[in-house]
């Protein structure tokens, strides 16, 4: 499988004929979470700050290469071979990012859950590809699809279909997956399987879920995420389609049974700390959440 995106624009803002981000990028964040060290935001897009220099630094690029939904990150001497392709990224040895991130679902972040008894759950999907349906199989058995809101559906069923999955969603968002296998209802949490919980949470859109696996995992879809820029936990409070309002309810009344030590968001940057300072920081972040306004959506107001 070649993911080698073909012809683009010439590379007017690389460095030195080297790596570059092309004017396709939309600033989703991805390739800065990826390659941290060598991509920075500069005028609300990613552009790479500098060429790498060492291996770590070349495969950060590579991972971030593999990532970007637009297929924006390139280098006009090296191809995307699948030889150098390093998804599924084991973030522990139970996580896994899954790459590949789609343009149907703006470019979100996927995972891969592994269970004790050697299966697999995927949490939202990355871009569809029989191929990369393999490599994600490879890890384990894949039993469920679990979508955490409407705009990260978009491959859902097709996944499903070619693990032999149960796909499932909430009823608020039941329109983006009329197919699914199992619907979530209400704002009681529901148990998916053994040690992962679907926790109703409206307000980005109206069927919102996050999923919390083992007491250490917290896959929170849109609703929060972790800030480099304010180095917090934060709601995307300029890109909630539902209701900010909503979305302090669902806080409040949640966040007091929730306990994890990594929070993995669609959208976002991730983070792993002690669960009594993420429990404080989610309970600081609820009680910030109360005080916002309504207001209209604005991509660039996101503080990534």
């Amino acid at each position: 499988m070649s993911n080698d995106p073909g012809p683009a624009a010439a590379p007017e803002e690389g460095v030195g004929g080297g790596w570059y981000v092309d004017a396709r990028c939309t600033n989703c964040d991805v390739a800065r979470q990826l390659a941290p060290d060598v991509i920075r935001e500069q005028d609300g897009r990613a552009e790479v700050i500098r060429q790498p220099r060492n291996e770590a630094e070349q495969q950060q690029l590579y991972a971030a290469a593999f990532a970007c939904h637009t297929r924006s990150i390139r280098h006009p001497a090296h191809r995307l071979t699948p030889d150098l392709d390093p998804f599924p990224l084991a973030l522990d040895d139970t996580v896994h990012l899954c790459g590949h991130n789609s343009p149907h679902t703006a470019g979100a972040n996927a995972y891969l859950l592994r269970r004790s008894n050697g299966s697999t759950m995927m949490i939202d999907t990355p871009r569809w590809s029989d191929e990369l349906a393999s490599r994600y199989e490879a890890l384990g058995p894949v039993t469920d699809v679990l979508l955490t809101h409407r705009d990260h559906a978009a491959h859902g069923r097709r996944y499903a279909d070619r693990f032999g999955a149960r796909l499932w969603i909430h009823e608020g968002d039941l329109d983006a997956a009329p197919d699914a296998d199992h619907v979530i209802g209400g704002t009681d949490p529901v148990e998916i399987g053994a040690g992962v919980t679907a926790y109703p949470l409206s307000g980005h859109t109206r069927g919102s879920v996050l999923y919390l696996a083992d007491g250490r995992y917290c896959f929170s879809g849109d609703s929060f995420y972790w800030s480099r820029t304010t180095s917090d936990l934060e709601v995307a409070a300029s890109v909630t389609w539902y209701s900010i309002t909503e979305l302090a309810a669902s806080l409040a009344r949640t966040a007091p049974r929730l306990r994890f030590e990594w929070v993995l968001p669609g959208h976002g940057d991730r983070k792993r700390l002690p669960t009594e300072e993420m429990t404080r920081r989610l309970e600081q972040l609820t009680a910030r959440t109360r005080t916002l306004q309504p207001q209209p959506i604005d991509f660039t107001a996101v503080r990534w």
